[in-house]
């Protein structure tokens, strides 16, 4: 646990970014077997989490493509910001050393 601490600053991104895109999966698979409007609270829940995300790739992504589309460019989206966030942080030499465990 200490050794998470001084290196917050890159968990804390690293890890909401993670959690979108697992939940962005979580409500891709879900979508197959649920509809669009289901009112469970699991399903609501996903929505509002991944509405953000799901909008933002909307404004960028051509309008002829259904939402199972746009929800895979999310997932694929935030895995390449994850990258890019280890490769700026590992550029400034700002990533946790691995050898301390």
């Amino acid at each position: 646990m200490s050794s998470l601490l001084p290196y917050w600053y890159f968990h804390l991104p690293n890890f909401v970014l993670a959690a979108v895109m697992y939940t962005l999966i979580g409500r891709l698979l879900l979508s197959f077997f649920v509809p669009e409007n289901w009112t469970n609270y699991i399903w609501r829940a996903f929505v509002a989490i991944t509405r953000p995300v799901v909008g933002t790739v909307r404004l960028v992504t051509p309008a002829v493509l259904p939402g199972i589309v746009v929800i895979i460019f999310s997932v694929l989206w935030l895995m390449l910001l994850r990258l890019a966030l280890v490769a700026l942080f590992g550029h400034f030499g700002l990533l946790p050393d691995i050898s301390n465990g």
